[in-house]
């Protein structure tokens, strides 16, 4: 784990220290939008025109963050229209890397050793965390956006007059307030609540996000009682952000995070719904447990100092769900 600093690479942990043993997560700087005429997003500057292969997509499988995109890619059939790297799911004293292993596929375009090398071909002063996903322009040369909360919206709309993109809406107009108000609890007490427990270093800072995480699952649970989805009867944007974080939650968050005043598996609800999404088309393919586990317990050397990847839980995420 490490940032960049005037384009040079730190080594160095979260600073936990000057915010009470509170985790506080950095802001993505990139942020330009790829539109479908080119013309500038909600945010950043224009010139990013939706086009089949000039795009190309920097994930972790074992990141939920990148997860999404994913997903994304996969239902909208834009696997053809935005190519892939994956980096290896063991991030230590470089960060994510390319090295040789299961699930990783190198990187064409730049030919990145470390996914820092492409935050530096972007902006060579650049500092900060060098996360992912990384959306790439080949066009342009640089990176358009690397906040997954906007990639996706993208992904969504911009790239729908191509030939071949299916015609998806996972936002919908007439629900994008409801969904942007789900989005914004779901965010802040339970996608980036399980890391507020988990890189947590004082009793304080660890209760702070526990029981507000757990509220939350509870409140998901109770309103999955009477839908299929969280905003009614079609999947919209806000299941899939939450299921990136649901799908890992038993195997990783539980134990390694400390998040574990109940299992996924103990919600009457919460838990069907969870396998209804993993079982909709193509979605299981997006999904790694080899990478996910091997990276959160191998890497996170502050909790988990041994490396050891636990051998369990089995969980059976293609049971029936009665969902429909």
């Amino acid at each position: 784990m490490g940032l960049l600093v005037d384009g040079r690479w730190v080594d160095q942990w979260y600073d936990t220290e000057s915010t009470k043993g509170r985790f506080v997560r950095w802001q993505s700087a990139f942020r330009n939008w790829v539109t479908a005429d080119g013309s500038p997003g909600p945010g950043g500057t224009g010139g990013f025109r939706a086009e089949a292969g000039r795009y190309h997509l920097y994930v972790s499988l074992a990141c939920p963050w990148a997860h999404r995109t994913l997903i994304l890619r996969k239902l909208k059939n834009l696997e053809n229209k935005i190519s892939i790297s994956v980096v290896h799911w063991l991030m230590l004293d470089r960060g994510w890397t390319f090295d040789e292993g299961e699930g990783v596929i190198q990187d064409p375009v730049n030919g990145a050793a470390q996914l820092y090398d492409v935050y530096i071909a972007a902006n060579p002063a650049y500092s900060g965390r060098v996360t992912v996903p990384v959306l790439w322009d080949r066009e342009t040369g640089t990176i358009v956006n690397n906040e997954s909360a906007e990639i996706i919206r993208m992904l969504n709309s911009a790239f729908d007059e191509l030939e071949g993109v299916r015609p998806l809406d996972f936002y919908p107009g007439p629900l994008r307030n409801e969904i942007d108000e789900i989005n914004e609890r779901v965010y802040t007490t339970l996608n980036n609540g399980v890391y507020r427990c988990g890189f947590a270093t004082t009793q304080d800072a660890y209760e702070e996000a526990v029981f507000p995480l757990f509220e939350t699952l509870d409140w998901l649970d109770d309103r999955l009682a009477d839908r299929r989805y969280l905003t009614g009867d079609s999947i919209t944007e806000a299941d899939w952000r939450l299921f990136t974080t649901l799908v890992r939650f038993d195997s990783v968050y539980y134990s390694h995070f400390k998040a574990n005043l109940r299992r996924i598996v103990d919600y009457p609800n919460l838990w069907p719904y969870t396998r209804d999404l993993y079982q909709q088309d193509q979605v299981e393919s997006t999904v790694n447990f080899s990478h996910i586990k091997g990276h959160y317990f191998g890497s996170h050397k502050t909790i988990n100092p041994t490396g050891i990847v636990p051998a369990g839980p089995t969980i059976d995420f293609l049971a029936p769900h009665g969902r429909a």
